[in-house]
């Protein structure tokens, strides 16, 4: 029988911390991803850590000040890899350019999945960790639009140019309903004449207001005003338009001198691809963006092809 020998036991203690680059562990960089949940009035912020732990939530006034605590509470817990941000076109507008301005990488969220919502429900809590967790896992990956540009002053004119329209066209056709039901002694002379005719001659109308009772003056006075409303619009979107042609063709030059585009088709494709267009890898970015990029749509034995869902027709080869 061999003698026993004393063996020295030594403590060995194992770390389950996942390792990151370089060999790194996460106790050694506790980077945190954060997720903001974007309202009119508040923004509510969540915060996990690189594990997918969660290290807080909090609301913060839509404010600049707001903003600032924001971005000091994230840091709190450890740098900022990246936030996920929803509704970067709307009420994350403002929260968007101040952490892309603060160095801060941002990522563009879309709402919640429905399946979601029936799971956990619909707070701004959970919504905002959800949109933490998106960019944890890579589900989302888009950068957002900038809008510190020329292209974000084209989207606001166009934005304010395409309301002016839809009013000019309810005006009109207003104008049209009126003279149709008009007394004959108004209907009459104005039934020959296209619709800015009929805007142009209803302008020049002098109703008696002492005598509003009668329907022949009331008419008058509905269709003068109708009439001068056309005609102020159409001064609005002139004065629109010859700003916009002066934006477009400093900002593109080299589109706007091609055939068959011309300052509403340039504005357009540079508010649908962006200030920032790097963030496009290709044409097949921006064709799924105009909705024209093909995805399967198999099932079974059917094999189709769909579209994405259409957003605007247009061409699928971004120029600048």
């Amino acid at each position: 029988m061999r003698p026993l020998v004393p063996l020295t036991v030594m403590s060995v203690r194992f770390s389950t911390v996942p390792p990151l680059e370089d060999g790194m562990t996460a106790s050694d960089e506790p980077t945190v991803v954060g997720g903001v949940d974007c309202h009119s009035q508040v923004h509510h912020a969540a915060d996990l850590d690189r594990t997918g732990r969660r290290l807080g939530e909090r609301a913060f006034p839509a404010t600049g000040h707001g903003y600032a605590q924001l971005l000091v509470w994230l840091r709190g817990f450890g740098p900022v890899i990246a936030v996920g941000v929803e509704s970067t076109g709307s009420y994350g507008a403002g929260l968007t350019r101040f952490l892309v301005q603060a160095g801060v990488r941002v990522v563009e969220i879309n709402q919640p999945h429905a399946h979601l919502r029936h799971r956990r429900g619909k707070t701004d809590a959970v919504d905002a960790e959800a949109a933490a967790r998106k960019v944890l896992s890579g589900e989302a990956t888009a950068a957002p639009t900038e809008t510190t540009g020329a292209v974000e002053a084209i989207r606001q004119l166009r934005l304010t140019r395409r309301s002016a329209v839809k009013a000019r066209a309810v005006a009109l056709r207003q104008l049209g309903d009126l003279i149709v039901t008009a007394p004959a002694k108004l209907r009459e002379p104005l039934s020959r004449k296209t619709l800015p005719g009929q805007a142009a001659i209803c302008a020049r109308f002098r109703p008696d207001r002492q005598r509003l009772t009668d329907p022949v003056q009331a008419a008058k006075l509905a269709l003068r005003t109708l009439a001068r409303r056309i005609a102020a619009l159409d001064a609005e979107i002139a004065q629109l338009d010859e700003h916009l042609e002066q934006l477009v063709r400093a900002t593109v030059p080299r589109t706007i001198v091609l055939l068959g585009i011309g300052p509403q088709h340039a504005g357009q494709l540079l508010v649908t691809a962006g200030q920032n267009i790097t963030r496009l890898q290709g044409d097949a970015a921006f064709a799924h963006l105009c909705g024209v990029a093909p995805i399967p749509a198999s099932s079974g034995k059917t094999t189709p092809i769909a579209s994405t869902p259409v957003a605007i027709g247009l061409p699928t080869r971004p120029s600048t």
